[in-house]
């Protein structure tokens, strides 16, 4: 275990902090108007079926699958910052591309599917390096685990916020126009990244020998999947992902199809169902002290799943009681996941030594983000098989597997008191 030291806090680190926090929330805040924008551009501009646009999310998370673990062991040798900057450029040429052929009619589904394939390979580099780089900016783990909960409290309040917001000003702008916004929250991603002052201590120069990016994938994967607490942690979320996105990315056009939503309604849905994520990332340090880190994981974990099973529950009645009993269950889902996430991020950062954070947050980047593809995919087919509702049944029931797969090894022996 890396212990995670006190040391004097360089002057421009909460600046540096605030600019982080500040430029990704805003681009996060972009990618949820991206949420209702790219499924409703592709049914209502490209005439695709719902099981068509249901391929759009596996085309974003493809990507982790054959880049996610390479991708670690090559941002371990590169400056986490520049990493970001590079990744957010690539998702301006790929989101203005998209607004342009949008406006301009010549957009086709084909052309939008491999768009999203590239931003999806700009977001995996872009999430090993942001998800490893705060280490480098806090030294303490009180601090750490603030800075977790303030950027994963953005990413909830934009889940929770953004889709809400994004109905509303799709009306007005049009569907093209919300890509246009997403393309300029990235340009702000950009300033604010550029204007951080703190430069990461220079990775040690290592050769590369033939093999060398072999041998380093093959470090974060023996020692990730080797860690009696990080494996059990991230074969949890791996599983709860894989059916989780099946209701996720089958949620819009459930919305519209099933429950009979307008766009407006859609948003408000989505976005209301995000509402308890701010409220668990809030309450996980709390959680963390009154019951440790294991069992704040478990008991996270339990709450969130018992709100994702009452989900289809409540949608089958559909009109007023589906849709009010569907924001419910999401609301229940939202708080746990939103404590579970901080929480085992800080683990994560503490467990990991310092030349291994991009190599492991890689392997927990590869197997969340592959499971969100698989588990999109997945929904296509479901869609396809048994249409929305029977997608978003069997998504909800498929996530009380994350449960005993959680509970083992170290997290099992730490909950027990073993």
């Amino acid at each position: 275990m890396t212990t995670v030291t006190m040391t004097p806090r360089v002057p421009t680190v909460r600046r540096d902090f605030a600019l982080l926090w500040a430029g990704q929330s805003l681009s996060l805040f972009g990618d949820q108007f991206m949420t209702l924008a790219l499924p409703l551009l592709a049914v209502t501009l490209l005439g695709a079926s719902p099981a068509q646009a249901a391929l759009l999310p596996f085309a974003l998370f493809l990507p982790f699958l054959p880049l996610g673990l390479p991708a670690g062991a090559i941002v371990d040798r590169l400056p986490r910052r520049t990493t970001m900057l590079v990744c957010d450029g690539v998702q301006i040429v790929a989101f203005g591309s998209i607004f342009v052929l949008a406006a301009t009619g010549a957009l086709t589904f084909p052309l939008l599917f491999c768009l999203v394939l590239l931003s999806g390979s700009a977001v995996v580099f872009f999430q090993v390096a942001y998800t490893s780089y705060l280490p480098s900016l806090f030294h303490d783990e009180r601090d750490l685990h603030r800075g977790n909960t303030r950027l994963a409290l953005s990413e909830s309040t934009a889940k929770a916020v953004g889709p809400i917001v994004a109905g509303p000003v799709i009306a007005v702008i049009g569907l093209a126009g919300a890509v246009a916004a997403n393309t300029v929250s990235f340009l702000v991603s950009v300033l604010s990244l550029t204007s951080i002052r703190h430069r990461e201590e220079r990775p040690a120069a290592v050769a590369r020998e033939r093999g060398w990016l072999r041998r380093d994938i093959a470090a974060g994967l023996r020692f990730a999947i080797g860690h009696p607490l990080l494996e059990p942690v991230l074969t949890c979320g791996t599983v709860y992902v894989l059916f989780l996105s099946m209701i996720e990315t089958s949620l819009v056009l459930y919305g519209r199809d099933v429950l009979g939503l307008s766009t407006l309604g859609i948003g408000v849905v989505v976005g209301a169902a995000a509402a308890g994520f701010p409220i668990g990332n809030i309450l996980s340090a709390r959680l963390i002290r009154r019951f440790g880190t294991a069992r704040g994981l478990v008991v996270a974990a339990s709450v969130s799943v018992s709100g994702i099973v009452l989900m289809p529950l409540f949608g089958s009645y559909g009109g007023l009681l589906g849709t009010v009993g569907l924001v419910a269950g999401s609301i229940l889902h939202g708080v746990g996941d939103g404590a579970f996430g901080p929480t085992s991020v800080t683990q994560r950062h503490t467990e990991t030594p310092a030349e291994l954070l991009g190599r492991v947050a890689s392997v927990q980047r590869f197997l969340i983000w592959g499971a969100i593809a698989l588990g999109s995919l997945l929904a296509s087919l479901a869609i396809e098989l048994t249409g929305l509702r029977g997608a978003v049944w069997i998504g909800g029931l498929g996530t009380v597997l994350c449960l005993p797969a959680l509970f083992r090894r170290g997290i099992r022996a730490a909950t027990l008191g073993r």
